[in-house]
């Protein structure tokens, strides 16, 4: 990749994490009960709308996008919705989404394909063209895929005040070893806080 490619499409990760690390809770895949009161707060939905906003590409697992796709089209035009969480609809239901799966046949959200391809290969085709950022949501698989092949530019991370006790990571081992710069870091009402870092390249 091109320095100026990088540039102009930054590739982010946006996840929220427990204190020991992990995605989900022992509960399996689907227990991130723990998560919610964190993500609902004012800090944690500003700081959601500041990540997202810079971006024109999502990128989603197929699970992830089936449970996005189960609430957040119709938050848009829900009058009793939080504006923040209204505009965040918004811009999801009007974005290109890429969702990745072996076993989708098709995509029925507006704006949204397919691929059945390495999220790395896919990530460095859509950097050689178009613009605005590229962000992962909360998929860890591929969010762990890209970390594996240095192909981050940017980490926001929400971290929660909750051991899980159990359940999947992010880091896990063989990741390669990188170095990050803290860009901005937010303490919300609850007591997560909001890190973004940008990956340190050549020094820079």
């Amino acid at each position: 990749m091109n320095e100026k490619t990088v540039r102009n499409r930054a590739v982010v990760a946006n996840i929220s994490l427990s204190l020991d690390g992990r995605t989900s809770g022992p509960g399996g895949e689907y227990d991130m009960g723990w998560i919610v009161p964190h993500a609902a707060t004012n800090a944690s939905r500003d700081h959601m709308i500041k990540v997202t906003n810079p971006a024109t590409t999502v990128l989603l697992g197929r699970k992830n996008y089936e449970g996005f796709g189960g609430f957040w089209p119709s938050v848009a035009d829900n009058e009793e919705a939080d504006a923040r969480d209204r505009a965040f609809s918004k811009w999801l239901n009007f974005v290109e989404k890429i969702v990745f799966s072996s076993t989708l046949i098709e995509a029925s959200w507006e704006n949204s394909r397919v691929v059945n391809d390495d999220p790395v290969t896919v990530v460095n085709d859509l950097q050689q063209k178009g613009d605005g950022d590229i962000i992962v949501l909360a998929s860890s698989s591929i969010i762990k895929r890209l970390l594996e092949a240095d192909a981050l530019d940017r980490l926001s991370i929400t971290l929660c005040p909750e051991v899980a006790g159990g359940g999947a990571r992010l880091f896990d081992e063989g990741i390669p070893s990188s170095s990050w710069k803290l860009r901005e870091s937010i303490v919300t009402e609850s007591g997560a806080i909001c890190l973004l870092y940008d990956r340190i390249r050549d020094g820079k």
